[in-house]
């Protein structure tokens, strides 16, 4: 055990006087152990502190003199030393005799010291933390997440140790005033006693102090089952621990006889443990097997299994109830071996032995006590491998260590005991009494961007517990923090300099970077949308729709083209060549003239018009062109669409502007095939799409000049390493093109060759 069993669990008189509270028996109590400067500075604590009690009394109506000499009864029980008892003590005075913070000017520390001093506002600022966060209002405050962020915020608040066992051992008090008076205390109370301060002794290894607050908690918030637990137990505690002590004394006795040096110990199980064993597992009181417990610790593992064999034959083993996790560890590393066994009046007690090796593991490393049996269902699969399971393990070895030194070597060390490790994170509080995990080093300008990115845009201003200060402060452990938020507005540029100390949050930073890059996103938007209207207005089309115009030249959205072209990815003489484009493929819907009443039309009869290799059924020598939206070219299904002046527009059957007039004029619409020329040669559009390089238009050039093609145009543009190509070239037929496009799809670098 990291701390001695032997705690004094006496209470006071509650209805003596301060003076018979604190009388030469309490004295002689609180002094156990202690050399003669200790005892006489309990001596001067006592004479000093009885005037300012008198019969004040706390809120819960327990007297303030009552309650501070049962915590230090309590430390002395922990074997604590003389400055700390005194401060227990201390701590119990109205808040005015520890005003003001400073100590220079501060009447304990006049009179005690200014180790006593900072011990006694230590203890009280963990009391304010209690009470802000019991009245706040806030349902995520109390959340489990929340606290255990109470746990953490309440040992990094309390540099020094001895100022959480004083807490520990003030609400352990205040827990048993409430059972000796019937004074029933509120269910928020005993629910923070169970969730914040037991576990806490729990980690702390303080086992002792962890079932009387577990205990008294659970008598309080639900006294029925309290009482049918208890009245389970067929032998009272007493005579549960009168058994430990004759089991502990037999096995010792059993190891000593063939030579193995063992440390024994155990304790009953207590009622709150029992209950929530049996809600955990969903087990019948019959089911408990480990109501008591012994641990056996040796030297090695040979001797754990002839302890095992000595156990099993001093009392009857139970087969089914036995685990080797030596041989076979549990995945977190945890080893021991545990055994059920009958004793003589056939009640079963459990015993685990191990190795000092395998304790130290147990007790502070991954497989810590605190651990497995705080996780539930989650048991032995949980690691304690954080900065602050660490520092937990570091103080429950000091503890371990404060009780093994020999009284024969002298007084206790007196000089503060800080924490080994130093904690990275630090815990504040919201006005709501929300705990909010930052950075060591943390601003205010942190904690705004912590709660909401808006709040941190529009953060001007922090009251750090009440009192205004910069935005440069430093924030500590335990202060409640408030921002002053402007309605609009933005942070500034300075909060990015690492020399200003605005942010130490890493999170922070990036959300400020974050805000400032989507200004200047938006005033890219608005330079390029003023380019591109501008070009707009130049050629004379402020009238088309920009969203429809940037998907047309490959962007997502237009916004994504006024970037460009505010950052000259984009040419702006590319809007002139698509708007050629398309009233290429228009210009045909423009003439509308009627050429059925011109001379030379005989109805009912076939003649070809020779002309681009292109009949005209019905209609004799009339004029014909191919259309230069869609280039057909044989053996593309045609058809054809009557013009004012340029006689029969042809169009490849699945043209896009064809259609168009189709619909609009489908009286001008007549039915046309390709004819027999055969030195006739078709302009068609190949588009060519490739990964940008020096060379690339001449590899192409050079597919056409093999395939005897005739380039009659070409268009190019790059964007993103991305080439885009449209050839205009002359062929014969269909099969001339394909074999173009095959020849172009095989030259480096090109991701496809189509046509246009």
């Amino acid at each position: 055990m990291p701390v001695s069993s032997t705690t004094r669990t006496d209470t006071v008189d509650l209805s003596a006087d301060p003076a018979a509270l604190l009388d030469e028996d309490w004295l002689q109590a609180v002094s156990e152990e202690l050399d003669d400067k200790g005892q006489a500075l309990m001596a001067q604590v006592r004479a000093w502190i009885l005037p300012r009690l008198n019969d004040r009394q706390a809120a819960s109506g327990e007297r303030l003199a009552a309650h501070g000499a049962g915590v230090a009864l309590i430390l002395a029980g922990l074997q604590l030393d003389a400055a700390t008892r005194t401060a227990g003590l201390l701590a119990a005075l109205p808040v005015e005799h520890m005003e003001p913070r400073s100590l220079r000017n501060n009447p304990v520390a006049a009179e005690f010291g200014g180790e006593v001093a900072r011990l006694v506002q230590g203890a009280q600022a963990l009391i304010r933390l209690g009470q802000i966060a019991r009245e706040s209002n806030d349902s995520e405050a109390r959340s489990g997440n929340q606290q255990e962020m109470l746990r953490k915020m309440l040992l990094a608040m309390a540099a020094d140790l001895r100022i959480v066992l004083m807490r520990l051992a003030s609400r352990l008090q205040t827990l048993r005033w409430h059972a000796v008076s019937k004074v029933p205390c509120s269910p928020e109370f005993a629910r923070e006693s169970l969730s914040l301060y037991a576990p806490l002794a729990n980690r702390l290894g303080i086992w002792q102090l962890k079932w009387e607050l577990e205990d008294l908690a659970f008598r309080q918030l639900d006294p029925v089952r309290y009482k049918s637990i208890a009245s389970s137990l067929e032998e009272k505690r007493v005579e549960r621990e009168a058994f430990i002590v004759r089991a502990v004394e037999g096995v010792r006795e059993a190891l000593e006889a063939v030579g193995i040096e063992a440390d024994v110990s155990g304790r009953p199980k207590h009622i709150y443990s029992i209950w929530n064993k049996m809600r955990i597992k969903k087990l019948d009181f019959s089911q408990l097997y480990d109501l008591r417990a012994l641990r056996v610790i040796v030297a090695d593992e040979r001797e754990c299994y002839t302890a095992l064999g000595l156990v099993h034959e001093m009392w009857n083993p139970l087969p089914e109830q036995f685990d080797d996790y030596i041989s076979r560890p549990k995945p977190n590393g945890y080893r021991s071996l545990h055994t059920v066994v009958n004793d003589e009046d056939g009640k079963p007690f459990e015993v685990q032995i191990r190795t000092r090796e395998m304790h130290d593991f147990a007790e502070y490393g991954m497989a810590a006590h605190w651990h497995y049996k705080e996780a539930g269902a989650r048991g032995g699969q949980v690691k304690a491998s954080s900065q602050y399971d660490r520092q937990l393990a570091w103080m429950r070895q000091l503890l371990a260590w404060n009780t093994d030194v020999s009284n024969e070597e002298g007084s206790r060390p007196e000089a503060q005991v800080e924490m080994a490790v130093e904690d990275e994170r630090i815990y504040v509080l919201t006005p709501q009494a929300r705990v909010i995990d930052l950075p060591q080093g943390a601003t205010p300008v942190d904690f705004a961007y912590h709660l909401h990115t808006d709040l941190g845009h529009r953060c001007r201003g922090a009251r750090v517990d009440g009192q205004m200060v910069p935005l440069l402060t430093k924030l500590q452990t335990g202060q409640t923090v408030e921002i002053i938020a402007a309605k609009s507005g933005g942070p500034s540029r300075d909060w990015l300099k690492p020399q200003s100390g605005f942010l130490a949050s890493p999170r922070a930073r990036a959300k400020v970077r974050l805000w400032f890059n989507a200004i200047e996103l938006q005033q890219r938007i608005v330079q390029g949308q003023a380019l591109v209207e501008k070009e707009l207005q130049r050629l004379g089309k402020t009238a088309v729709n920009q969203e429809q115009l940037a998907q047309q030249l490959g962007f997502a959205r237009a916004d994504d083209l006024y970037v460009a072209a505010a950052k000259e990815e984009f040419s702006l003489r590319q809007l002139d060549h698509l708007f050629q484009q398309q009233e290429r493929g228009e210009q045909a819907e423009d003439e509308d003239a009627d050429l059925f009443a011109q001379p030379g039309r005989t109805a009912g009869r076939e003649t070809a018009s020779t002309q681009g290799g292109v009949l005209v059924v019905g209609v004799d020598a009339l004029m014909t062109q191919l259309a230069r939206c869609c280039r057909p070219a044989p053996p593309d299904a045609i058809n054809g669409f009557v013009t004012r002046g340029r006689g029969v527009s042809i169009h490849r059957a699945d043209c896009h502007s064809f259609a168009v007039l189709a619909e609009r004029h489908p009286e001008r619409v007549i039915e046309v095939a390709w004819g027999q020329g055969k030195d006739a040669l078709y302009p068609v559009d190949i588009s060519v799409r490739a990964q940008d390089r020096s060379g690339l238009l001449r590899d192409l050039s050079e597919v056409f000049a093999r395939q005897r093609l005739n380039v009659v145009g070409v268009n190019t543009q790059s964007r993103r390493s991305l080439a885009h190509m449209v050839f205009t070239v002359e062929v014969r037929d269909g099969s001339q093109l394909s074999q173009v496009l095959a020849a172009l799809t095989e030259v480096h670098d090109v991701v496809e060759a189509v046509r246009a």
